[in-house]
C-alpha cells in the first residue's frame, strides 16, 4: 500500500481542526468525510473532491469529537461546552441533546450496531454508554483507581479518560487514560476486565484491527504507538518512529496498516507484516490531531482514501490502492 496525495483544503475552518471521522455511505449518497473544530462547528465534506457540503453550528466551545453512526443516517458531536449533539446527516436536524459536566466529554464512538454510543468520560474516569434508540443513559463504567495512592498524591487524578475504541464484535470497550493505561471493558456484563500496560503517556486515540478482534492499536503522546492482543492482556510490539505525541492512530478496511497522526506534524503508515513505517508525509503546517480512513463501499467507490486533519486549519485527502 502506498498514500498518495489527492487533495488539500487549507482553512477547511476557522481554527484548529481537533476532529475527523467518515460517514459511511447510504444508499443514496456517497460517504461524507465529518470534521469538527474549535472554531465550533462540525462540517461535512464531499468524499473526493473535499467540498464543504455542509456546515453546523450548535456548539458554544470548541469541538473535540466526531462519531458517525454505522447505518450513515446520524452522527454526533462533541464539545468542550461538555454537550453531546446527535444530529441528522443529511438534513442537519437535532435528534439529541446529551448533557455532561465539565471535563467529561471526550472521544466517542458508536458500537458496531449501531445500539450504543460510548462517550469517553474524562475527570469522571469513566466511560458513558447512551442508548441510541431512546438517547438515555444506560451505563457508567468506571476504571478501577490504582491501589495505594493518598489523595494527595498527583498520580490520584490520572484516570482522566481521553479515548475509547469498540471490538468489532461490540462486546468488548478499549479505554486509554492521562496516565497510558488502556482499559478493558466486558460491555454485555458492564465489567471492568483488566489494564493493559506499556504506555507511560496519554493515549490519546484508540482502534481494534477490522480483521483481528484481538489486536488493538494505540497511541501515546510518548511518541509510540502500541500493538496489543487485547484478549491475552500482552505487548504485541511497539512501533517507533514518531518524533513527538502521536495523536490518532486508525486501521486500514483491510487490516494491513495502520496510519498515525502526530504533533511531529506528520502522517505515517505502518505496514503490519513488515511492523514498520513504510511512507512519512509532510503535508501539515502543525500537528495532525486525526486520521481516517474511509470505510469501503457506497456507489460506484473502488479506491480507498485516507484523511487527515490538523492545528493549521487544513484538511489532506490521500489515495491509495
Amino acid at each position: 500500500m502506498r498514500l498518495a496525495g489527492l487533495k488539500s483544503v487549507d482553512n477547511a475552518h476557522d481554527d484548529s481542526v481537533w476532529a475527523a471521522t467518515w460517514v459511511p455511505a447510504t444508499a443514496d449518497r456517497a460517504a461524507l468525510l465529518l470534521t469538527g473544530s474549535l472554531d465550533e462547528t462540525v462540517r461535512l465534506w464531499g468524499s473526493d473532491e473535499l467540498s464543504c457540503v455542509a456546515t453546523n453550528a450548535g456548539h458554544c466551545l470548541g469541538v473535540v469529537s466526531v462519531a458517525a453512526h454505522p447505518s450513515g443516517v446520524i452522527a454526533a458531536s462533541a464539545s468542550l461546552d461538555s454537550f453531546v449533539r446527535v444530529f441528522d446527516v443529511d438534513h442537519n436536524n437535532t435528534i439529541a441533546t446529551l448533557e455532561a459536566p465539565p471535563s467529561e466529554v471526550w472521544q466517542m464512538q458508536f458500537d458496531p450496531k449501531g445500539t450504543t454510543l460510548a462517550v469517553a468520560g474524562g475527570g469522571s474516569a469513566s466511560v458513558k454508554l447512551w442508548d441510541t434508540a431512546e438517547w438515555k443513559l444506560i451505563a457508567s463504567l468506571s476504571i478501577p483507581r490504582p491501589e495505594g495512592p493518598k489523595p494527595s498524591d498527583k498520580n490520584a487524578n490520572k484516570k482522566f479518560v481521553l479515548s475509547v475504541a469498540w471490538s468489532p464484535d461490540g462486546k468488548r470497550l478499549a479505554c486509554g487514560s492521562m496516565d497510558g493505561t488502556i482499559s478493558i471493558f466486558d460491555v454485555p456484563r458492564a465489567k471492568f476486565l483488566y489494564h493493559l500496560e506499556g504506555h507511560f503517556m496519554p493515549v490519546r486515540s484508540l482502534v481494534y484491527s477490522p480483521v483481528d478482534p484481538r489486536v488493538l492499536f494505540s497511541a501515546s503522546d510518548d511518541g509510540h504507538v502500541h500493538m496489543y492482543d487485547a484478549e491475552g492482556k500482552s505487548l504485541i510490539n511497539a512501533l517507533s518512529g514518531h518524533t513527538s505525541w502521536v495523536l490518532s492512530v486508525d486501521a486500514s478496511p483491510d487490516g494491513a496498516a495502520i496510519a498515525t497522526g502526530s504533533s511531529d506534524r506528520t502522517v505515517k503508515l505502518w505496514d503490519l507484516k513488515m511492523r514498520a513505517a513504510m511512507q512519512t508525509l509532510s503535508n501539515h503546517a502543525d500537528q495532525v490531531w486525526a486520521v481516517a480512513f474511509r470505510p469501503p463501499g457506497g456507489p460506484g467507490i473502488q479506491a480507498g482514501r485516507l484523511a487527515s486533519v490538523s492545528d493549521d486549519k487544513s484538511i489532506s485527502l490521500y489515495d491509495y490502492s
